[in-house]
């Protein structure tokens, strides 16, 4: 049996923002202009993004809300979104605790009884979803499924979130000015969802996808943790969680904000992918020069010529005609990224029959890859 991706759609929330924007969305901690943001945005390559509030820092979307926007957009003559039989949700950031995030979605699209299943992680979790829904239909479980992959980060990014932390530091005479951990990702992350749809049958009118294999790894009982969000980290790379501090101190520590270990993102998130990829050559037994797209996701178009020269390093060689990215104008938006590229991708009018896609997704959070395979037919 063979599975299909029959579609794939995207949903941006509100119009682009540019980087000159940014902070009349996010806002200015202690209403000062940040220094870190043009550092930032020069080395990321960002121009535009998304977000899912307005200049106020009201919601305009809540990340269910995001999701189920992409999945109806997958209607059409040919698939009813009531006739759903699995729905797969990852994302970074759901909405609340409980009820999870899948089911939050489920519950917006008000369709019948359907199996849900949903994925938490960083940018890897919309990855996690689709390699569920692909083989919950390889072994028979269901006929169709829908996968997606979703983040709002920015109410996490709001400068409100941080104004107590950089208050304390100014009672205690230290320089108010917060953390390079903490702010980076201010002006890295952004809104959206994409949602495929995948089948044991493809499309007979038009291109489909088939999904030749998806392959995911973890690095965490290997490396400490790299980015986190509801936690603290302490001198010995321990995680403390959020339940272990006050309210007072979640506050005065921005605790719930997302933070990054930027010392090592640089030194490992390269030199991982190269060395995941050729493992997972050799288990596939697949020639590199098949491949007729590569679409990684990057973080920051920082990592481009650098995953490259590792790639060469370990004569893995694809070369850059056959990448294909969009994070300039989409920005990165975490799980949903790779169905961003992939969404761009499947309607340019580019692909071709026989050809092969080749998906890379890094995750920094514990450090774990995916790689996936796919087949224009």
């Amino acid at each position: 049996m063979s599975v299909y991706i029959k579609n794939i759609k995207k949903f941006l929330p509100g119009k682009g923002i540019s980087n000159d924007e940014m902070e009349s969305y996010l806002g200015k901690i202690q209403n000062i202009k940040s220094k870190a943001r043009p550092i930032v945005l020069r080395n990321n390559g960002i121009k535009n993004r998304y977000y899912a509030i307005n200049k106020n820092q009201e919601s305009q979307y809540s990340n269910a809300e995001l999701t189920a926007e992409a999945i109806k957009q997958l209607e059409s003559e040919n698939f009813k979104i009531a006739d759903t039989e699995l729905l797969a949700c990852g994302t970074s950031g759901p909405d609340q605790l409980l009820p999870s995030h899948a089911s939050m979605v489920h519950g917006i699209l008000a369709t019948p009884q359907t199996e849900y299943s949903s994925f938490s992680g960083s940018c890897n979790s919309g990855m996690l979803a689709m390699k569920y829904a692909f083989m919950s239909i390889l072994s028979g479980n269901t006929s169709n499924a829908v996968c997606t992959g979703s983040e709002k980060t920015s109410t996490w990014l709001t400068a409100k979130n941080f104004e107590d932390e950089v208050e304390k530091l100014h009672q205690l005479e230290e320089k108010p000015i917060l953390a390079f951990s903490k702010e980076f990702l201010r002006w890295m992350l952004s809104d959206g969802a994409g949602a495929a749809l995948l089948s044991e049958k493809p499309n007979t009118d038009s291109i489909s996808l088939e999904i030749n294999w998806i392959e995911i790894t973890s690095y965490a009982g290997e490396l400490e943790t790299c980015m986190y969000a509801g936690a603290e980290k302490d001198g010995n790379g321990k995680i403390i969680p959020w339940r272990d501090f006050t309210d007072h101190k979640i506050a005065q520590n921005s605790i719930m904000t997302l933070k990054q270990d930027t010392r090592m993102l640089g030194e490992h998130i390269v030199q991982l992918g190269a060395d995941y990829l050729k493992k997972v050559i050799k288990k596939r037994d697949f020639d590199i020069n098949e491949i007729n797209w590569f679409l990684p996701h990057l973080s920051s178009m920082y990592f481009k010529s650098k995953i490259n020269e590792e790639m060469v390093n370990n004569g893995i060689v694809i070369p850059e005609k056959k990448w294909f990215l969009n994070l300039p104008k989409v920005g990165n938006v975490g799980s949903a990224s790779a169905y961003l590229m992939l969404e761009e991708l499947f309607h340019s009018g580019k692909l071709r029959k026989g050809q092969k896609i080749l998906v890379m997704v890094p995750e920094s959070a514990r450090f774990s890859y995916t790689y996936a395979l796919f087949t224009v037919v």
